[in-house]
């Protein structure tokens, strides 16, 4: 985890502290496997390695039957998917941290993440 971008000091983003409203950049590999798991569809994977065939896990009627139920709301945006390719997501903290360091975070949504990428580089 990195915070990459504070708008009320660029101190907070050398020494990485996490208060509210930062944006910080994270792992996708967790995020990636619960997305599987949950609709069944392959997320930031590249055309290329979707074309070669992965062995299929069995899975229940019933588990199949909540996944095709599911696979009308698994659309993501571009750029989710995009920053599922590169391997790291972008979150705004939503919370303020307590001194465990425990926040809660939002993904960032395109219009929203569009402004923060271009002031984050």
């Amino acid at each position: 985890m990195d915070v990459v971008y504070n708008a009320s000091n660029n101190e907070l983003v050398r020494t990485k502290t996490l208060v509210k409203n930062c944006i910080i950049q994270i792992d996708a590999t967790p995020f990636r496997q619960w997305y599987e798991a949950h609709y069944g569809v392959t997320a930031g994977r590249k055309k290329r390695t979707e074309e070669k065939a992965e062995e299929e896990v069995k899975k229940s009627n019933h588990v199949q039957r909540k996944i095709d139920g599911r696979k009308g709301e698994s659309k993501i945006g571009q750029l989710l998917d995009d920053q599922f390719n590169t391997g790291r997501l972008y979150a705004c903290v939503a919370s303020r941290p307590a001194n465990l360091a425990d926040a809660t975070a939002t993904s960032l949504r395109e219009e929203s993440s569009n402004s923060t990428l271009r002031r984050s580089e």
